[in-house]
């Protein structure tokens, strides 16, 4: 991801003592993209921020603090990472692309050398990340490409607990998809996984002619605060998550039937949503992550392998 526009929509940084002209600029962008012969390409999803005003407000709606430690997956050119090494104590930042990752150190040495030993980066895809240097992470803030967002998103809240905050730029279409709540058309099993881990809301639209190239679709910001305390199951996340997945696989199926192939059988299926409480004529679409999970220790028995 990367952005900005060279008018400073403040003046310095009470941070870092930097000011906004670090950040880059949209002949930046284009020039820094053309040097490396970089070009943008949908398969890979990227889509460079070339607003300031953009990333500042990604900063100011994710709320970071100056003694956070910063995870950005898919940091691109590098725009938001400066504007994030302005607010936050550190920043890691999670880059897949060769060209990209080994040019981002030269720029935030050129554009900011004074927090430099404040940054690091991974060159590494982020589904394959187990760990990060430095402190651990208290923010999670991206431009996540539309094509991963959702299992990028979710394997960081997996495997980084320490993430309190979430903030990320995605699809229109995916933000309504995080952010719904049962009972909602696009309600399904990302806003349930998403759920599992924290509290999930939209936080902001964004429009197409802030990026380069601009997209075919509109993009929104969603903010995910982990819960202060994990939902209470007997349950592993495995079996409540493939309960989800077998209700959404056949989401106009009745619980008792879409559940059947979970369960082992249809009289399984009800007799393990009677236990939980739920409804057999229920569909997916109206349950809660706390009714997945019921349902979840309720599988039969013979049918639920052993820990």
């Amino acid at each position: 991801m990367s952005t900005a526009e060279q008018q400073p929509e403040g003046t310095t940084s009470s941070t870092t003592g930097t000011t906004s002209d670090a950040l880059l600029g949209p002949a930046d962008i284009r020039e820094l993209a053309a040097v490396l012969g970089v070009r943008p390409t949908k398969q890979k999803g990227q889509n460079f921020v070339i607003d300031a005003n953009t990333v500042r407000r990604i900063v100011r709606t994710a709320e970071v603090r100056p003694d956070d430690v910063v995870v950005e997956v898919g940091p691109g050119l590098g725009s938001l990472t400066l504007a994030l090494l302005e607010a936050a104590d550190r920043v890691t930042a999670v880059e897949i692309d060769d060209v990209l990752a080994a040019a981002l150190p030269a720029t935030i040495e050129a554009r900011m050398p004074q927090r430099k030993d404040r940054f690091a980066l991974v060159h590494s895809d982020a589904m394959l990340v187990e760990e990060l240097p430095g402190p651990a992470p208290t923010a999670l803030v991206a431009n996540l490409p539309y094509n991963v967002a959702v299992p990028v998103l979710l394997t960081m809240l997996d495997r980084f607990p320490t993430i309190e905050r979430t903030l990320v730029m995605v699809q229109a279409e995916v933000a309504d998809r995080l952010a719904a709540k049962p009972g909602n058309k696009v309600y399904g099993v990302p806003s349930v996984k998403a759920n599992w881990y924290a509290d999930v809301k939209r936080a902001g639209s964004i429009g197409r002619n802030v990026f380069w190239p601009a997209p075919n679709v509109d993009s929104g910001l969603v903010s995910l605060v982990r819960r202060a305390e994990p939902i209470r199951t007997s349950a592993t996340k495995a079996e409540v998550f493939a309960v989800v997945d077998a209700a959404f696989a056949q989401r106009r199926k009745t619980l008792r039937a879409a559940l059947a192939g979970w369960a082992g059988s249809a009289a399984g299926a009800e007799q393990a949503l009677v236990a939980a409480g739920v409804s057999p004529q229920a569909r997916g679409e109206s349950l809660t992550v706390e009714e997945f999970a019921a349902i979840a220790e309720h599988k039969p028995a013979a049918e639920r392998p052993a820990l």
